[in-house]
């Protein structure tokens, strides 16, 4: 698919950038950059902060139908560590109503489709982003990710794979969100969320400060002035 062939120009891309670095000789800077594959962080020691880190070493093993994966294999080193980032994974856990392949963490889906069998797909229901594909890939591998799996709605929508909507105007999906009590968020809601943000991160002296839970953007339109209510 034009997705994966896009995954594996990526993924070509990154190689050569990393063999790049790899083949240049030190130029005596004072800083280095030591990049560590097959290796996961799984403990940190220290007296008051952060002194250590236990690295766990991995081996890459090919599994029946599942691609190359990381495999622990029980060995482990430490290393002096004064400061620690962590990034935080991703793990899709589904839908209510929908599949779920809860090793992949993804729904299951062909090209975005989703499929309720094997080989049988959902009618009118469709996944796009880690959901469809499980974490990888960077923002720029979501468009074409999109495409793909509009394109395959736009396809039902002609054959009419669809079944026809009650009122399909903005109007009729609000007041069906409403009836169903589901608390959903409008482009002028964003746009007063970008405010807030901005205007908490002009106090701080930063460009904004961002609000990163769902539960905090939801008070925080209760609580302003211009932020519009919806049922809850």
């Amino acid at each position: 698919s034009a997705l994966a062939k896009g995954e594996d120009r990526e993924a070509e891309k990154n190689l050569r950038t990393l063999t790049a670095f790899a083949g240049k000789s030190p130029e005596g800077k004072p800083r280095r950059i030591h990049l560590r594959f097959l290796v996961s962080p799984v403990g940190l020691g220290g007296q008051g902060r952060v002194e250590t880190i236990t690295l766990g070493r991995n081996r890459l093993v090919l599994g029946k139908g599942e691609g190359i994966r990381a495999e622990a294999t029980g060995e482990s080193e430490s290393l002096p560590a004064g400061l620690v980032f962590r990034s935080v994974g991703y793990q899709g856990t589904g839908v209510p109503g929908l599949p779920i392949d809860a090793r992949r963490g993804i729904i299951p889906n062909e090209k975005g489709r989703v499929l309720s069998t094997a080989v049988t797909p959902s009618r009118g229901e469709y996944v796009v982003g880690w959901i469809k594909r499980g974490p990888s890939g960077v923002i720029g591998t979501n468009k074409p990710d999109a495409v793909e799996t509009v394109d395959r709605l736009l396809e039902d929508l002609a054959a009419g794979r669809l079944a026809p909507a009650s009122s399909a105007s903005r109007e009729g999906i609000e007041r069906l969100l409403g009836d169903r009590k589901v608390r959903f968020v409008s482009y002028h809601d964003w746009r007063r969320l970008d405010e807030l943000e901005r205007a908490n991160g002009k106090a701080a002296g930063r460009p904004r400060v961002k609000f990163t839970r769902v539960e905090e953007m939801l008070a925080a339109l209760d609580q302003s002035p211009a932020g519009a209510a919806h049922p809850s």
